[in-house]
């Protein structure tokens, strides 16, 4: 699969999260403090989105809307319960002004 284009980086300012789609996944793209992270946008606790909710710019966490569960956006690692197993993490670039996820 080709890499998948966000937008424009000045469309993700600090602190924002975007959700892209490749076919059926969904991945939710952070900018924090001008570092792009993407993970799936899917809590491994219940299949849950998971980037609809709480973005923590000062621990670099993304917090499930549905149950509170906390994962490190640098790696995709489960932080807290009821999550326990990690969702998966994406390189992201930037290419001529482009955020670029590499799915």
């Amino acid at each position: 699969m080709p890499d998948l284009t966000v937008g424009p980086v000045e469309e993700l300012p600090p602190g924002e999260v975007k959700i892209v789609r490749a076919g059926e996944l969904a991945i939710g793209v952070y900018n924090l403090n001008g570092e792009y992270y993407a993970i799936e946008d899917r809590c491994s606790h219940d299949d849950g989105p998971l980037a609809e909710g709480d973005f923590d710019v000062e621990e670099a966490v993304a917090i499930c809307p549905r149950h509170g569960a906390r994962f490190d956006i640098k790696t995709g690692r489960a932080l807290s319960l009821p999550a326990y197993q990690p969702v998966e993490a994406f390189e992201v670039f930037v290419e001529d002004g482009l955020i670029k996820v590499r799915v």
